[in-house]
């Protein structure tokens, strides 16, 4: 998380906010920080089974090995193109890690940082990949086999449900049956706990 934190840096996500339309720079900063979170979160959920696991390191083997870190602001600004499509196909990733709870996430993040849904979606097809090569990157200098990787994940999002609050609202979203009770919280936390992250 520390990592991810480090990539989304003050000229990041101004370039991120002008990509979806000229968004405000808080309210960007802080979905970004809320989707990280949920894909994290996410991730370390699908890792929790063997087979999970084991899907998830050999995608990272395949097609996730950081090198998308490389140029970040040219890949997002789309003046450079990724050697691995795969790589950067923010749309596949979404649906391989939240499956059918996309338009659940996206409407959790827009409420936490009043970004309208659109702008959200496009936000997590943006960073989907981000996650999934820091991930790869994590994975490969630390030589981590499937079990290291699920340890990885899980002990991020132990972490960071005592640091922060938002990962113990995204965990009992995607626990939940998807009947969006957890939505008028999402609403009440706004952007108290998210703004402050990136404010450099």
């Amino acid at each position: 998380m520390d990592m991810l934190q480090g990539q989304l840096s003050g000229g990041l996500v101004d370039q991120l906010s002008q990509q979806i339309g000229g968004a405000d720079r808080e309210q960007t900063a802080t979905a970004a920080s809320g989707i990280v979170t949920t894909l994290i979160s996410a991730l370390a959920r699908n890792a929790s089974s063997e087979d999970g696991a084991a899907a998830l390191s050999n995608a990272l083997d395949r097609d996730h090995d950081g090198g998308i870190l490389d140029n970040l602001m040219g890949m997002l600004s789309g003046n450079v193109q990724p050697q691995n499509e795969r790589a950067a196909n923010g749309t596949g990733i979404l649906n391989h890690i939240l499956g059918d709870r996309q338009g659940g996430v996206s409407n959790m993040v827009s409420q936490m940082s009043g970004l309208n849904n659109n702008q959200t979606s496009q936000l997590m097809t943006m960073l989907a990949p981000v996650v999934m090569g820091m991930l790869g990157k994590t994975k490969r200098e630390n030589g981590l086999d499937v079990g290291g990787l699920a340890s990885l994940l899980n002990g991020t999002v132990s972490q960071q449900q005592n640091s922060n609050p938002t990962m113990a609202l995204v965990t009992s979203f995607l626990d939940q049956d998807g009947d969006g009770s957890v939505m008028d919280d999402v609403a009440n936390m706004g952007m108290k706990f998210l703004g402050g992250l990136f404010k450099k």
